[in-house]
């Protein structure tokens, strides 16, 4: 897949496009995008996938604290893997939401994506105040010449899955759901930077996870069982996402014990995949009671990595 950060890098073959924001890659995404694909291959031309970023509501909607499924490289990652032949991620700003719907097409797709055809949803709005729909993207095609393919609103509504509903599981701590809706655990990438190191005082050693990028949804606070690849080893561990009450924290960390694992990862680049919720992040009466659940979660986890794979 060939990756473009603007409109104009594209390399100007017939395409066939959709659009859209494909927060989370998930398994009603999938399908359209195999629709594209074989579209493709059909009229021989090459896939393109248009999407933007910022997202456009980060830009146009005042003190915007939405978070997304993806960051742009987890994305771009999860893209790839669809077999799409071209990403453009074109950057999102005030001056690009004013283009005219007509500008958009015969300046965007027409000029710029040499578009042949475009699959879209039924409620796809564009151009300047989101004033153009689907209706409109049909006369347009008739006039450049371009062909119009609506999905319909049958077919969106008898496909379970959306962003939406993805966000909310995980926001619940229902990552079981989150991960059978996007077809892939859910994951997030993060360096690993150096804490208190109170766990190794009770004998958890964890590693301290940064995520850069504050857009990146998280569950809600608790303890998980995750997992993560590190030098082509795979490795399990108990994760905790919140802000120690035990020891009167106030930040929110994010604290993985891996299991049977003892090598030094500081500054390492981690890609922490989320396979169960375990249980409710909790204040302790002393560290030999902290210490003695963990015990129990790591039983729980050992159990549940036996069974289950």
């Amino acid at each position: 897949m060939k990756t473009f950060s603007n409109i104009k890098a594209y390399n100007n073959k017939k395409s066939v496009v959709t659009i859209g924001t494909f927060d989370g890659v998930h398994i009603g995404h999938k399908k359209i995008l195999e629709r594209i694909i074989f579209n493709a291959k059909e009229l021989n031309c090459e896939s393109v996938v248009l999407t933007f970023f910022p997202h456009p509501r980060m830009v146009l909607q005042d003190n915007s604290v939405l978070q997304l499924l993806n960051t742009v490289d987890e994305k771009t990652l999860l893209l790839e893997k669809t077999g799409i032949d071209n990403l453009v991620i074109h950057p999102f700003d005030k001056e690009f939401s004013r283009l005219s719907a007509e500008d958009f097409v015969k300046e965007i797709l027409v000029n710029q994506l040499n578009i042949e055809k475009i699959i879209i949803g039924y409620d796809h709005r564009f151009g300047r105040n989101r004033t153009a729909d689907i209706n409109d993207l049909i006369i347009y095609g008739k006039e450049y010449g371009f062909e119009v393919e609506q999905i319909s609103a049958q077919e969106i509504n008898d496909n379970a899955v959306s962003s939406t509903k993805i966000r909310n599981a995980i926001l619940e701590g229902n990552i079981t759901l989150a991960n059978a809706y996007l077809g892939y655990n859910y994951f997030f990438s993060g360096s690993v930077v150096k804490g208190k190191q109170l766990g190794r005082t009770i004998g958890f050693p964890t590693a301290n996870i940064k995520i850069s990028e504050d857009y990146k949804l998280l569950p809600k606070n608790g303890v998980y069982l995750v997992k993560s690849v590190y030098d082509t080893e795979t490795v399990f561990g108990l994760m905790n996402l919140g802000t120690r009450p035990t020891v009167d924290g106030t930040n929110q960390t994010i604290e993985v014990f891996f299991l049977d694992f003892n090598k030094t990862i500081y500054d390492e680049n981690l890609s922490i995949e989320m396979i169960e919720f375990i249980r409710d992040e909790q204040k302790f009466d002393s560290l030999d009671d902290l210490k003695n659940q963990i015990n129990k979660d790591k039983i729980f986890a050992l159990h549940y990595i036996n069974t289950q794979f």
